[in-house]
């Protein structure tokens, strides 16, 4: 394990300062109070000195002490044990089995001359439980066996206030509350003074090695355990840290977060809390006492007193990271921000909690960096965010990412030693191009987040240069979706880089759109090259045709129009029905598209069917564009089994579903053109229905067709004109003419089929006398059950009628039997005043009204007994 300089040894007091040449005593026990050090020694003196320390311009520490007094207590024996007690400016001093009270500052004993008599060894307890700011509390162990007894220390008197049984000799003492923590003969035990409780903690053999017991904190101790183990323990039994491993041979362990200080014959080691291992290692031989007093560490031998000087915590992690102990240094960091009060931080320039979390951050930061050097991105990803990373810091390390108008300046002093990427990288292309991949990601993450306040300009503009440079499919959904991309940086790298399309969508996301269309329309010439998209001209026509901007789609209509007439045209036809009233006048349009004539067909196609306008303009305009077509298409000799072209199939759909189109004017150019259906069509719509007929029948002898014609120009008319135009075609069909026998099956398909529609009468007297029965059968069959249905639903509806008839003079004579009492009290229940003549109207539901009254209203009045209200 790499070594951590956590503390530096500092001398306080020397043997030549305590003691004289004649002096035999040695030191034996120490405390610190403020600037107060008191010691006592093995010939019963005590010594009190004035502690000053200072601060070298090289940051490190000195202490000197000023000897104050020194008292003989008038024993033989030595000072065992020294506490002082601030709030009572008294000093409790163990010795010979004795506890006396001094003064601090004189030493001299309290006048009353209270003691405590019968002690091994004692402890105050710094959380009390009396509540009494004029006295302490001390526990000690007893010279009875087996006994610990609690008082209550004032200024001048002492009270017993507890004294309890052990299961054992204890041998060391720490109290906290009403809990004490004792060392007996073989294990540690939790004991409760107040209840008696106690709770088993580990086994301990007081033979092999010297117990141990520190309060460290509030209810919590640290232990000499087995095996070489530092153990902690709280009130309650249990262990809330991992154990450090210290010598087998320690002698003195205390606390200064983060850290634990143990002393051995010959060392002293510092143990980490956080991550439970040794980090440093100061020799020192002969050394017998380690105590912490308020955060400061007292090491002393029999001949002088030392003082464990932390290095500030900034400074131990600064170092970590120098040496790149990321993990180290966080485990630091990170303990300390959780477990050490900010009092703790007086070497790091920060007065307040802010400072504090400033200085974590930038902590982070630099672990951060360090990862990201090496490659470690994962890892540098959590510690910028944890860190909370203006993220132009890292973009700042790769040339050029920033934007030229950007204000960002590094940190200082900086979160790192690297001047760019290249220098990181030291030109490894594969480094340079993993670094980027990750800001690209990270970039993409931080973006949408609260991490990009303040500056999005420079976090869009880096991403969008990344992008372009990687040739990254994101750089099309950066652009068209919210961004902050500045815009003369970005089009200059886009450019630089050929992506002239993104460089489009760069522009129409700035409201530039007449540029994005000239630059795409450049594309789409040759005159620059960008493959991004193969469909750019279709992207071109969907772009316009939904550019709110009128002046640039006519600006574009011919070029569109021009390379593809069909595709062209959409930016028309496809335009939202709210935008085409704005600057798009149908007429202006077909103008434009006069030089055009397939797109001037779909246009007008989009006008008629789609959008349905009612005007015989656009309906005449496109049947005769339909009509030319259809010319052109025929060939120089007619031939009435031709195919059907699809274009005179839309011509035909549209003469016979449009009623707006010019008859007379189309009937003139389809005259003598070898169109007879269209003809048929025509003369249907002057109702020249007969002409129409014959056209089908003896010059098309299509009968199917003749058919469909009376089925089409009747539809939605009365039953008496379907009849009429089948009376028509039947009698075409028996009339003279060509191809008699023909048109004769089809008279008799005709009546079979449609029998509903003739009146069978008529037709009778119509047909030749030699059609034998059996040959008009279907059409006999089906005039007599349409007649037998017809007689018998009249008959249906007249009973249905005779019985209504039969309800209402039901009604009637019940209401003519009840009588009606009428006097000059009764109230017209309409306008509720009295009837002065036996004239009245009288409703079904009882009401009676005025004859004037009913004349006027219509309804009813809602009850019979409305009048009685007045």
């Amino acid at each position: 394990m790499m070594s951590t300089k956590a503390f530096t040894l500092v001398p306080a007091i020397e043997r030549e300062q305590l003691l004289s040449d004649r002096d035999r005593g040695l030191l034996e026990c120490v405390e610190c109070c403020g600037r107060n050090l008191y010691v006592g020694t093995s010939d019963c003196f005590v010594y009190h000195f004035l502690l000053e320390e200072k601060t070298l311009p090289g940051g490190s520490a000195t202490f000197t002490a000023t000897r104050q007094l020194h008292r003989h207590l008038g024993f033989k024996k030595a000072v065992s044990e020294l506490r002082a007690a601030s709030a009572l400016s008294r000093l409790l001093v163990l010795c010979d089995g004795c506890i006396s009270l001094v003064h601090m500052l004189s030493l001299e004993p309290v006048p009353s001359g209270a003691r405590i008599k019968g002690a091994t060894a004692f402890a105050l307890n710094e959380n009390p439980v009396s509540g009494d700011p004029f006295c302490v509390e001390v526990c000690i162990i007893s010279v009875k066996r087996r006994t610990i007894q609690v008082f209550l220390v004032y200024e001048d008197r002492v009270q017993i206030v507890r004294e309890v049984s052990t299961p054992e000799q204890p041998l060391a003492v720490a109290v906290d509350g009403h809990f004490l923590c004792l060392a007996l003969t073989t294990q540690y035990i939790i004991l409760n003074y107040s209840t008696g409780a106690a709770q088993d903690l580990f086994p301990f053999c007081s033979e092999e090695r010297r117990p141990i017991v520190k309060r460290i904190g509030r209810q919590e101790f640290l232990l000499a355990g087995p095996g070489g183990l530092g153990m902690f323990a709280t009130v309650a039994g249990i262990s809330q840290r991992a154990p450090v491993r210290w010598s087998e041979n320690v002698i003195g362990a205390a606390v200064c977060f983060p850290y634990v200080v143990a002393l051995d014959d010959e060392f002293i080691t510092v143990h980490s809390m956080l991550d439970q291992q040794q980090k440093q290692t100061l020799p020192f031989k002969e050394g017998h006492i380690l105590q912490d007093f308020e955060g400061r560490v007292i090491v002393a031998t029999s001949k002088g007193v030392y003082i464990l000087v932390p290095l500030p915590l900034e400074k131990q992690i600064q170092d970590l990271l120098a040496s790149h102990r990321v993990e180290e240094a966080l485990v630091l960091a990170k303990g300390a921000r959780r477990n050490i009060p900010k009092e703790k931080f007086q070497d790091f320039d920060c007065s307040s909690q802010v400072a504090l979390m400033v200085m974590y951050r930038r902590i982070l930061l630099q672990a951060g960096f360090i990862q990201f050097a090496q490659l470690q991105f994962l890892e540098a990803k959590e510690l910028f965010r944890s860190g909370q990373l203006d993220v132009r810091e890292l973009i700042s390390l790769y040339p050029l990412l920033l934007p030229t108008s950007s204000s960002f300046t590094r940190s200082h002093p900086p979160l790192h030693e690297f001047a760019d990427l290249n220098q990181l990288t030291q030109g490894d292309q594969d480094k340079v191009a993993k670094c980027k991949r990750f800001l690209m990601s990270y970039l993409n993450e931080v973006r949408s987040t609260e991490v990009a306040n303040g500056y999005k300009e420079d976090i869009d503009t880096a991403l969008l240069k990344l992008y372009a440079e990687a040739d990254h499919d994101s750089l099309l959904d950066l652009l068209v979706t919210e961004n902050f991309c500045l815009l003369p940086d970005s089009a200059a790298w886009l450019e630089k880089h050929k992506k002239y399309f993104a460089l489009g969508l760069l522009y129409h996301y700035n409201h530039q759109d007449a540029a994005a269309v000239q630059l795409w329309v450049s594309i789409v010439n040759g005159d620059i090259q960008d493959s991004t998209r193969s469909d750019l001209y279709e992207y071109i026509v969907d772009f316009l045709t939904y550019s709110t901007d009128p002046d640039l789609v006519w600006r574009h209509a011919d070029w569109v129009l021009q390379r593809s007439q069909e595709v062209g045209v959409q930016v028309f036809t496809k335009r939202p029905l709210d935008e085409q009233q704005s600057g798009f006048n149908p007429d202006d349009i077909i103008s434009c598209l006069k030089k055009y004539p397939q797109a001037l067909v779909k246009y007008l196609e989009h006008l008629v069917t789609e959008r349905r306008l009612q005007k015989e303009e656009y309906h005449t305009h496109l049947a005769v564009l339909y009509l030319d077509e259809v010319l052109q298409q025929r060939p120089c000799t007619p031939d009435k089994d031709a195919e059907v072209t699809e274009t005179q199939a839309k011509l035909r759909r549209l003469l016979q579903e449009s009623d707006l189109y010019r008859v007379h004017f189309l009937m003139d150019r389809t005259r003598g053109a070898g169109l007879p259906l269209e003809s048929a069509i025509l003369h249907g719509k002057l109702e020249q229905h007969e002409e129409a007929l014959r056209i089908l029948v003896h010059e098309l002898a299509d009968f199917p067709a003749a058919e469909d014609y009376c089925l089409w120009r009747s539809e939605g008319r009365d039953p008496s004109y379907r009849q009429r135009l089948f009376h028509l075609l039947l009698a075409v069909y028996l009339g003279p003419g060509p191809a008699a026998p023909t048109r004769t099956v089809a008279a008799v398909d005709l009546l079979n089929r449609h029998a509903v529609e003739f009146d069978a009468a008529q037709v009778l007297q119509l047909l030749p006398g030699t059609w034998s029965v059996q040959l008009l059968c279907p059409f006999l069959m089906g005039a007599m059950r349409d007649s037998i249905h017809a007689r018998r639903t009249t008959q249906v509806a007249v009973g249905l009628a005779r019985s209504e008839n039969l309800i209402y003079k039901y009604d009637k004579m019940k209401l003519k039997g009840s009588s009606v009492r009428l006097s000059d009290k009764k109230l017209c229940q309409m306008c509720q005043n009295p009837f002065l003549e036996p004239v009245f109207v009288r409703y079904p539901n009882g009401g009676l009204v005025h004859t004037h009254c009913a004349a006027s209203r219509h309804t009813e009045p809602s009850s019979p007994s409305a009048g009685a209200r007045t």
